[in-house]
């Protein structure tokens, strides 16, 4: 219940962070173009908690954290005072207009390059790619890959950690033409370029992973079976099974590294073990019972409770990257950008049949990814906050009538016609613009209840 709570809070938190920033940027711009602001609302119904300012403008917090709004002053939605109506919305030059409507998405972009910022300044760290396994017929035996090397760029982008070898790779998505691999082998400066033909790549899968379509195994430090974490109240720990602890053997079966010993645990359930465990070096039996329980297929397996004691990587594997603040700004600068341009890509690529319309998230996915990236510390949290700062703003750019991108296309007509779009060819693109938009919506929850 507390977790559930947690990742409540935070995902109110999260949501309302991007929203006040993007509502921010239209109400700041609004009031600098000579537009008055009648309210600044984060969050949808009935308001909350409000105030007002000298200006007259109504700051309110309401009950439906999904979004928010800042209401202007427009002839089109009612009567207007005379004397202010060189203030309203629709008065304003198409000029300022598109200022106003543009300024809520690079907010967001902005939000975005900060958060960044803050995280190249702390120091950006990671695993080298090397290669474990290569699966035989595979893209990546075809590409003349070995075990033991790394790979160190993709369509010549380098790729110092598993996080950027995973995103060169997810942006070839659905794509035909050639997959470049820049490999290396330790302790060598020599770059071998490999090159493998790709068709339409991924297309479609609902969950693609590039690595495992690619055919390779990234190499990861032997996991040995010793226990790391032990659950309060498992079967691990009612049988005494301690942190620390070796498995040596399982009824007589000797135990050489920590996926035997799950392997045996799971298909035990309810199955009493007899276990021989190395403890402060000295031999130990214990007798241990796994749960029963089901999988989500309906088939039973043991559940012990205990997880492996993480192992070290090989200092030569690590990867440590510390910027400057003018380092980190350009470094955040070609990060948002870069992300950018993947949302954008994705987007394409979701409306030619290239990518599954199913990758699509909604609200409870949000949440639960950002209760679990707060889990993991602020940098990871803002890492996720910047992510989800630029889809928000690439999304709000689209030119989709209700959407900024659409007030936008407005505006530069009206500037290139000389007139504006009349409002009756406005409120049935409005009525589309809408439709699709809910249309949208309604569609990523549902996946998100597929994924429950």
């Amino acid at each position: 219940m507390l977790e559930i709570l947690q990742t409540i809070l935070i995902t109110i938190v999260t949501l309302g962070v991007l929203v006040s920033i993007h509502e921010f940027g239209h109400f700041w711009v609004a009031r600098r173009c000579g537009v008055k602001v009648l309210r600044f609302s984060v969050g949808f119904g009935k308001p909350l908690l409000s105030w007002r300012d000298k200006s007259g403008t109504e700051y309110a917090v309401a009950g439906i954290p999904l979004g928010g709004y800042v209401k202007m002053l427009d002839e089109r939605e009612g009567d207007v005072p005379e004397d202010i109506a060189h203030m309203a919305f629709n008065r304003a030059t198409p000029a300022r207009r598109i200022a106003i409507a543009a300024a809520g998405p690079l907010a967001n972009f902005a939000l975005a390059i900060v958060a960044y910022w803050a995280i190249f300044m702390n120091g950006v760290g990671g695993v080298a790619p090397i290669v474990g396994d290569v699966m035989p017929g595979s893209l990546a035996e075809r590409a003349g890959l070995e075990s033991g090397q790394e790979i160190v760029a993709v369509d010549g982008e380098e790729t110092p950690t598993w996080e950027s070898l995973q995103m060169q790779l997810l942006e070839r998505i659905g794509e035909t033409g050639n997959l470049t691999l820049s490999v290396k082998w330790p302790d060598s400066d020599l770059t071998y370029q490999n090159t493998v033909a790709i068709d339409r790549w991924m297309q479609g899968l609902e969950e693609p992973n590039p690595l495992s379509e690619l055919g390779v195994t990234l190499y990861m430090p032997e996991f040995l079976p010793i226990v790391g974490e032990v659950v309060d109240g498992s079967a691990a720990a009612r049988a005494g099974l301690k942190p620390g602890d070796r498995i040596v053997s399982v009824d007589g079966k000797r135990i050489e590294d920590w996926q035997g010993w799950v392997q045996i645990a799971r298909a035990s359930p309810s199955i009493k073990l007899a276990l021989s465990v190395e403890r402060d070096g000295q031999p130990l039996a214990i007798s241990l019972t796994p749960e029963r329980k089901l999988e989500d297929n309906g088939v039973a397996v043991g559940f012990v409770g205990v997880a492996a004691e993480i192992p070290e990587w090989p200092e030569q594997m690590r990867r440590e990257m510390h910027y400057g603040p003018v380092s980190a700004m350009t470094a955040a600068l070609n990060k948002t950008w870069q992300m950018s341009v993947f949302t954008l890509e994705s987007l394409k690529k979701m409306l030619t049949g290239l990518l599954s319309p199913k990758n699509l998230s909604g609200p409870i996915t949000i949440a639960k990814v950002a209760g679990s990236s707060a889990q993991y510390g602020v940098f990871s949290w803002l890492n996720f906050l910047g992510l989800l700062s630029i889809s928000l703003a690439v999304l709000n750019l689209l030119p989709i009538p209700i959407l900024d991108g659409g007030h936008i296309v407005y505006a530069t007509l009206e500037w290139l016609r000389g007139k504006p779009v009349t409002e009756q060819v406005q409120a049935l693109a409005n009525q589309v613009g809408l439709a699709l938009v809910v249309g949208v919506m309604f569609f990523a929850l549902y996946n998100d209840v597929l994924r429950l």
